[in-house]
């Protein structure tokens, strides 16, 4: 039997969405009340959490090896109560050490950081998911260049870690078009999100690989993506999930734009 984790694609909205009032009130209702579901799902508990955030991107793959990691408020004309949200989940200067062999052995560059924090495309969401902030959490960048292949190469050598009990989770947007939010664009986004549903649910590992590399080709793909940097973590999570296939398992409308999240495994 396999106990190996899955890995997942979550939505991590706009800023600090989750902790502000919007009009209307209940526009990140859905997602902020799925990301909480999923920590308190009853499944097993990780022993660590992998994040690959859309918001940090280095020369070559670096992770956070920070023992307790500051938060990094990246985001700008918000509330002032929303800067001084807190998240005190410990980092694991090992995990971040294990994380760069693995890269190193699948010929993948890799270094640590060891004074940067979390960025907002961690601490919001995981502040909704596991708002105890008991858990380790380390983040690892995306690769300047952001090629598709790279991110799920990265993926691919990170998958032992989970059958050790650590969890792995890609955090962007499937749609990420600021412009396209509270008008009718975001509707024409719906070709793609059928698109990455199918991509991501493919019976073969290999065949899904190949159409999230090639996802420039898809139905309004530069409608949905005009820059990828929130849809590469998804590449991470679907390398690591191995062959094992995927599944859309959240979708909301928010401001216009279909939002989905995704669980391999």
């Amino acid at each position: 039997m396999d106990d190996s984790l899955p890995t997942l694609f979550l939505p991590h909205g706009g800023g600090p969405c989750f902790f502000m009032d919007w009009n209307p009130p209940d526009t990140w209702l859905k997602l902020k009340q799925w990301l909480r579901d999923l920590g308190n799902s009853g499944g097993a508990i990780p022993k660590a959490v992998v994040v690959i955030s859309g918001h940090w991107e280095e020369p070559e793959f670096t992770v956070t090896a920070h023992r307790c990691p500051p938060l990094i408020y990246d985001y700008y004309g918000f509330p002032e109560h929303t800067y001084q949200l807190k998240y005190d989940a410990p980092g694991s200067p090992l995990l971040a050490q294990q994380i760069c062999e693995l890269l190193e052995q699948a010929g993948i560059p890799a270094r640590s950081d060891a004074q940067r924090g979390f960025d907002h495309g961690v601490f919001i969401p995981f502040k909704v998911i596991y708002p105890a902030a008991n858990i380790p959490v380390v983040q690892l960048s995306l690769r300047a260049g952001l090629d598709p292949e790279e991110h799920q190469m990265a993926g691919r050598a990170l998958e032992p870690l989970r059958g050790e009990g650590v969890l792995i989770v890609g955090s962007g947007m499937s749609y990420h078009n600021m412009r396209g939010f509270g008008t009718s664009a975001g509707e024409r986004g719906d070709r793609f999100d059928t698109w990455l549903t199918e991509a991501v649910s493919a019976r073969d590992a290999k065949a899904r690989w190949e159409m999230l590399r090639e996802w420039r080709g898809a139905p309004a793909a530069r409608e949905a993506h005009p820059r990828e940097e929130h849809l590469l973590p998804l590449m991470v999570a679907s390398g690591a999930a191995g062959e094992a296939r995927g599944r859309q398992v959240f979708s909301d409308r928010i401001m216009g734009a279909k939002i989905s999240a995704y669980r391999f495994g």
